[in-house]
């Protein structure tokens, strides 16, 4: 529990809010690293993919899977698939191995149906939902057996893709600007720009 509490304590910071999916996400993510037997990633050990999305209540979830298992955007250690679920998959980069982990149909629904959701719907910012509507709901996912609210998945293989970190960078050519050379391009006239003065998206 302790440990629980002090990731808590970082989640809340790092969100900004208090609010019940947060720590729906925090225990998901303990969840799937006990499951797999793994530690928080400091580096690239871990990969989450995450199947939130954006402009539904999952956003918050996320931000308690990234607390809990040490990915993020920084280390390019997740990405989403943009499913709209609250759902994701932690897979252990040293060994292939992978765990999904979901929240229980029912027990989403019934937390769609609570009065801080209802308060979400009528527009009002989390953070000015009042703290007896978002309290107990908290304290009851931090007390929570996972086996209440989690499905959690059987442990398989999956490929693992290791690509080189890239450490060299050079100018634009046209806007000046240092660009690390994995994504720099050839321009007509020979000369390298960065994908902005390209003209490519990618």
């Amino acid at each position: 529990m302790k440990n629980l509490n002090e990731l808590f304590e970082v989640g809340m910071k790092f969100h900004g809010h208090k609010c019940p999916a947060m720590p729906m996400g925090l225990r998901a993510g303990m969840a799937a690293m006990k499951t797999l037997g793994v530690e928080r990633a400091q580096n690239k050990e871990l990969f989450v993919v995450s199947e939130t999305g954006k402009g539904h209540a999952a956003g918050c979830f996320l931000d308690g899977i990234m607390t809990a298992t040490g990915c993020t955007y920084g280390k390019s250690n997740i990405e989403k698939s943009y499913f709209n679920k609250m759902a994701f998959t932690l897979i252990d980069q040293q060994t292939g191995r992978a765990v999904r982990v979901s929240l229980k149909a029912d027990f989403f629904d019934k937390a769609l149906a609570s009065p801080f959701v209802q308060k979400r719907k009528a527009g009002i910012p989390p953070q000015n939902i009042e703290p007896e509507i978002a309290d107990p709901l908290v304290e009851l996912i931090l007390g929570l057996d996972e086996s209440a609210f989690l499905d959690i998945g059987p442990v398989h293989q999956v490929e693992v893709k290791k690509g080189k970190a890239s450490f060299e960078a050079k100018r634009c050519a046209a806007c000046g600007e240092l660009t690390f050379v994995n994504k720099l391009r050839v321009a007509e006239d020979g000369k390298l720009v960065c994908i902005p003065c390209s003209g490519y998206q990618a």
